[in-house]
């Protein structure tokens, strides 16, 4: 019974959806759809970021940094574990939004991720020339003479920058839909 309930949920969520023969699915996404819940994440996560950059603990601080840290040193590997990127990353994205201190927006935030969620596994789990070539560490590590975009985040916070701490979400969220989109795995029209 609590199976069949979960899944009654993410159907209702659209995270999941009944095809023939009683069939449970992923639903296929058109390139719209994931413009849509992008741009919806953007500014949604934008705001939870600036709101947990006025209200950041140093409690919170500690475990974001602590989540940073696991994130580069995985990537960092010879060879990342793909699962435990995914994990981590969603992690360390939900610290920041947690420590907003808004239960309501942080809901809408984990249903926008359960919709998105199997298109940023891709991204994450391809193995494409994006993982290969480290382009991801432009927003995750310091294997660049830049600070990453979770590292400038993660900067920000520390001194409540509110602006530079949306700009680099932002970042990190455009940059990897732009991978997904130009990668070919969501569906062309409606």
């Amino acid at each position: 019974m609590p199976v069949r309930e979960a899944t009654q949920r993410l159907v209702a969520e659209k995270a999941l959806e009944n095809g023939p023969s009683r069939i449970i699915r992923v639903p296929m996404m058109t390139v719209s759809q994931f413009r849509e819940i992008t741009s919806i994440r953007v500014n949604l996560e934008g705001f939870a970021t600036e709101q947990a950059c006025r209200h950041m603990s140093k409690q919170y601080l500690a475990d974001i940094e602590v989540l940073n840290s696991a994130f580069n040193e995985e990537l960092e590997q010879d060879n990342p574990d793909g699962t435990k990127l995914i994990s981590i990353n969603k992690d360390l994205h939900f610290a920041i939004y947690q420590a907003s201190e808004m239960p309501m927006l942080l809901q809408l935030i984990e249903a926008l991720w359960l919709r998105i969620g199997p298109i940023l596994n891709y991204d994450l789990r391809s193995g494409t020339k994006r993982l290969e070539a480290r382009t991801i560490t432009d927003h995750h590590t310091r294997l660049v003479n830049t600070l990453s975009h979770h590292c400038k985040l993660v900067a920000a916070l520390k001194v409540r920058d509110v602006d530079a701490a949306k700009a680099a979400l932002k970042s990190d969220i455009d940059t990897a839909a732009e991978f997904i989109v130009s990668s070919g795995t969501l569906v062309v029209s409606d």
